[in-house]
């Protein structure tokens, strides 16, 4: 039997308070590299948490007509690797699915193992930054501490997440993409493009809304300053600001909804649903103000050659399970639905 889409099984969860067998949810390994040829970030670090050095990375220049599909197919392996874990954003006024069991936003939902586990990734995500070898060596205080691996990152980790899947989709020059520790860095690239002062930026900048959007894409919010257009951010071009963004991987045209994955999105990497609007005539485009404490200001449109909208659901890391749900024999726990619907509706 078929399930339809990947959005009417998300929907689903969407309805229902996230379970702690879902925030438990255990993540599964990289593609081997004749399947899917990505440096795993584990690779640029060295030693144990505690004692942990960043090794120096080489980014990946390939060609920009290669650039959208890898950033995504790069994205959904991470998604995997952290679980397959949703978060639903569609409540416009509310706020996006929570069980109050867990405590606030900010908590992780790592257990101690998944949290040992995955220290190394994030530590590489760190490491195509510029200041990711001291980020590292702070880390290592932390983790020397009473909590041992279990401790929370020192830092937010969203932008340095953002950073390697751009050092590994390609776009390995920082005139191309400024790698940071903070998402405003390659907003403010992005805004200097919009602005013809960063021609070889990969992404311009444009307001929420207004511009088609597609996967490969990148979409931010801000927090502090609450920034709502491009215009206010370009008044404090070069100002640290707290921000945060996202890489789009599908366009659901079907349910109005547009599907990202980050970073640090609750102490893992999650694929969020993003409400959208309709204009007569024409596709969907991102809904500016779903969250008003922190609105989406800014889509990051990458100059490259467009791709399917459901890129997502032939990822590697889907086609990767074949057609496994038909024969029974699900690789995934419940709490993973939103992936067991990806597969199975390729087959």
């Amino acid at each position: 039997m078929r399930i339809p889409s990947l959005l009417l099984t998300v929907a689903v969860i969407g309805l229902c308070p996230v379970s702690t067998t879902y925030a438990q949810q255990a993540g599964f390994e990289r593609l081997a590299p004749d399947v899917f040829d990505v440096v795993p970030p584990s690779s640029l670090v060295r030693g144990a948490p505690g004692r942990m050095t960043v090794q120096a990375p080489a980014c990946r220049t390939l060609p920009t007509e290669d650039t959208r599909r890898r950033i995504v197919d790069v994205a959904v392996q991470e998604w995997g690797f952290f679980g397959f874990r949703v978060v639903d954003q569609t409540d416009v006024g509310g706020r996006a699915s929570q069980d109050p069991r867990q405590g606030p936003r900010r908590r992780s939902r790592l257990s101690p193992e998944e949290s040992a586990r995955v220290a190394a990734s994030i530590a590489g995500y760190w490491a195509v930054t510029p200041e990711g070898s001291w980020i590292v060596e702070r880390q290592n205080d932390s983790w020397n501490g009473p909590r041992g691996t279990a401790a929370r990152w020192n830092a937010p980790w969203s932008a340095a997440f953002v950073s390697w899947v751009m050092c590994e989709a390609g776009l390995g020059g920082s005139n191309q993409f400024r790698r940071a520790v903070a998402h405003h860095s390659y907003i403010d690239q992005a805004i200097l493009a919009r602005d013809g002062r960063a021609s070889q930026a990969a992404f311009t900048a444009y307001d929420a809304g207004e511009m088609v959007i597609e996967p490969g894409d990148l979409v931010c919010s801000s927090r502090r300053p609450a920034y709502r257009t491009i215009a206010e951010r370009r008044r404090q071009i070069g100002v640290g600001a707290r921000s945060h963004c996202d890489v789009v991987v599908k366009v659901d045209e079907a349910n109005e909804r547009i599907l990202t994955i980050g970073g640090n999105v609750r102490g893992t990497v999650s694929l969020k649903l993003f409400p959208a609007v309709r204009r007569a005539g024409e596709p969907l485009r991102l809904m500016s103000a779903a969250d008003e404490d922190r609105p989406m200001f800014a889509h990051l449109k990458l100059r490259a050659g467009s791709i399917e909208a459901d890129a997502l659901d032939a990822t590697p890391t889907i086609r990767a399970f074949g057609c496994v749900l038909e024969t029974g024999t699900p690789p995934f726990a419940t709490a993973s639905l939103a992936a067991q619907a990806a597969i199975a509706g390729r087959c």
